[in-house]
């Protein structure tokens, strides 16, 4: 359905599956939205599957005996059942979030807990984490350190913007090792293999962010050999307000909760509680169970789609994309000027317009990008800049998106008088 003869990518019947994609802009041209790496679009099947579940089944979930509640049930680990196959992973080892955020804070504290056994973070041990990380892979790790007295360290980042993994050395106090699988802002793809490899090797838990990777290209958590890993559901065609953790069961069962209340005790007496199993251990409270659902629908459509075709794709826009811009005098990318282990996020500057002029030209001209520093200080603090103009491809973007993103680069040129 989303195929062409020749194999690739239909963009035109996957555009379809988008309304949003028919807005018109501030020019009343339609709206070129290339910032899919802050929040992708939606296609309607994913929101009429959250109201086919409002409109028809809502209920509490794992809380009644009740046809509508069975039903409902069914349909939010049924959602559990299709994320974790499309992911690589096993039913329970899916925790349901608020956001990839939520995520990575929910490990960060969990593992400075006294009850996490051999994988507890304190004082004399090391967090390792990396240059090219947002700050929701970040802070949670400077937040640990400061609360259980361990030391942070970080891999730097090279000239072309990827993790340099000879700006540090491993050694047995590490105990967490964090990184992007695909950065946000230079779009480069982590060598995780590699990372796995080192962590192991020092007896390190892996913490893996996969909020740019998980939409865009095939994963399989179980092959990589992480321990964790955080995405989000509205970076992927989900609705938002919904995030997964995956957790390795071996590591994810000893770990203690981190929110607790109702729907994740075994047993609660006036002296004390003990807690139900993975994944529910940590799903405190009423869960965001349309959004569940809803995400379950993305994950369908992305398998409908094919991540091979996507990922296709979207290497011929960069591939454009970069040589575009690459080819427009005083422009600057901000990471690897060829396609090879690199994502769709692409972030440069121009020289003597700042980033949020630019984007406004841009906007002008119905063309939605990014601006400012993208939830990354250190990776611009590294590349010398202040802040930067990201385009970031999705599965729906074309070749003339790519072009009015260039053509708008060059009438902002123009505008600014600095040809």
């Amino acid at each position: 359905m989303y195929r062409n003869p020749d194999g690739s990518l239909d963009v035109s019947a996957v555009r379809a599956e988008f309304p949003i994609l028919q807005r018109t802009g501030r020019d009343g041209s339609t709206v070129a939205y290339l910032d899919s790496g802050a929040t992708s679009q939606r296609p309607e099947r994913v929101w009429r599957a959250e109201e086919r579940f409002v409109l028809a089944t809502n209920a509490p979930v794992h809380r009644g005996a009740y046809l509508l509640a069975e039903e409902a049930t069914d349909a939010y680990e049924s959602a559990r059942e299709r994320i974790a196959t499309f992911v690589g992973a096993d039913e329970p080892e899916i925790v349901f979030t608020k956001n990839a955020t939520e995520a990575l804070n929910l490990v960060a504290h969990v593992l400075g807990d006294d009850r996490s056994g051999e994988y507890r973070v304190g004082a004399g041990d090391t967090v390792v984490v990396t240059e090219l990380e947002h700050h929701a892979n970040l802070v949670p790790w400077q937040e640990l350190c400061r609360r259980t007295g361990a030391t942070l360290k970080w891999y730097g980042m090279t000239t072309e913007g990827r993790i340099d993994l000879d700006s540090l050395e491993l050694d047995d106090q590490v105990k967490v090792v964090a990184f992007t699988h695909q950065s946000n802002v230079t779009g480069a793809v982590s060598d995780v293999a590699e990372i796995v490899r080192r962590a192991r090797s020092v007896g390190a838990v892996t913490v893996l962010d996969a909020c740019q990777s998980v939409p865009h290209q095939a994963v399989d958590f179980h092959a990589m050999g992480i321990d964790f890993a955080a995405f989000s559901g509205h970076k992927m065609c989900g609705p938002s307000g919904v995030g997964v953790l995956y957790g390795r069961s071996d590591v994810l069962g000893t770990l203690p909760p981190f929110l607790t209340g109702g729907s994740m005790i075994e047993k609660v007496t006036m002296e004390g509680s003990t807690y139900t199993a993975p994944p529910q251990r940590f799903e405190a409270g009423t869960q965001m169970n349309s959004q569940v659902v809803g995400l379950g629908a993305a994950v369908d459509f992305l398998t409908e789609v094919g991540m091979d075709a996507i990922a296709a794709h979207e290497r011929k826009l960069t591939a454009h994309a970069l040589d575009a811009l690459t080819g427009i005098e005083g422009v600057r990318i901000i990471g690897p000027t060829t396609t090879d282990d690199r994502g769709g996020a692409v972030s440069f500057t121009v020289d003597g317009i700042h980033p949020h002029d630019l984007g406004q030209v841009l906007d002008d001209g119905s063309v939605a990008i990014r601006v400012g520093h993208h939830c990354a200080w250190p990776v611009h603090r590294a590349s010398g800049v202040q802040a930067t103009a990201r385009a970031s491809f999705y599965m729906y973007n074309t070749p003339d998106e790519v072009d009015r993103l260039a053509a708008g680069v060059l009438r902002a040129r123009e505008f600014f008088g600095v040809n």
